[in-house]
């Protein structure tokens, strides 16, 4: 089930985000309604296994919507605001997503459940999103843990999250992230996966092809086995809270 383009600027304009502002639509097979997943991309933007990720939500049974948060501007010019947003709860990039959230409930085909799943710098925007009161799920894939971590996760949505034990840019943060969700009374599901790394859950390489043998070497890529259970977790979690 391909994605198809969809516009989203009037939407992100009235609530103060992007200028601009596109995405990529799946739809599952049959007549719904569905619950709606918001997808939010790495930090290196919209790319063929993003586009893949958003088909295999839809797979699972949920309207799937992947904003591109580059839309205006590109990802040269919207790369680093994005990520200084991600932890801070505010900005246009929160905008964006609120914006791919409205467009979601308000189908007719959608049953007004909405989660939100995110990897690498989109696994950030999913645990602050997660504590903003807007979003019934949310799956964190090996993302920043915010700054005031109690504080960010204090009203949180149910959380599902998986990181790489090999990940160097993330070490102790899936038991960090375990213990302060059981602070908070959230229900969770947390695991961190001994033999994988960063971007673990993708099925293919991803980034600029210069940059691959480096991130190779740092343990950044595909691992299917992880990646299989991490899955299998994820859909298990997301039917358990958002069924109708």
């Amino acid at each position: 089930m391909p994605t198809t383009p969809v516009e989203l600027t009037a939407r992100s304009s009235a609530l103060g985000g992007s200028r601009k502002l596109t995405g990529h639509l799946a739809q599952p097979a049959g007549s719904g309604p569905w619950p709606g997943v918001v997808v939010v991309h790495e930090a290196f933007g919209v790319d063929e296994v993003m586009l893949r990720q958003t088909e295999r939500m839809a797979e699972a049974g949920y309207l799937a919507l992947l904003p591109d948060l580059y839309t205006d501007g590109g990802a040269r010019r919207c790369l680093v605001p994005t990520m200084r947003a991600a932890l801070s709860g505010r900005g246009r990039a929160y905008a964006d997503l609120d914006a791919a959230r409205e467009a979601l409930v308000e189908r007719p085909d959608c049953t007004g459940k909405v989660g939100l799943i995110g990897f690498c710098m989109g696994g950030a925007f999913a645990l602050v999103a997660a504590g903003l009161g807007k979003f019934d799920v949310a799956s964190a894939n090996y993302g920043q843990l915010p700054k005031d971590i109690d504080r960010a996760l204090a009203d949180a949505c149910p959380v599902v999250g998986s990181y790489g034990g090999r990940d160097g840019m993330l070490k102790g943060a899936a038991s960090k992230l375990d213990a302060a969700l059981e602070r908070a009374g959230v229900p969770r599901d947390v695991k961190e996966y001994p033999d994988a790394g960063h971007s673990f859950l993708n099925d293919a390489e991803s980034g600029p092809r210069v940059m691959r043998p480096l991130l190779r070497i740092t343990g950044a890529g595909p691992h299917p086995e992880s990646a299989a259970d991490a899955w299998r977790r994820i859909e298990a979690f997301f039917a358990e809270h958002l069924s109708a």
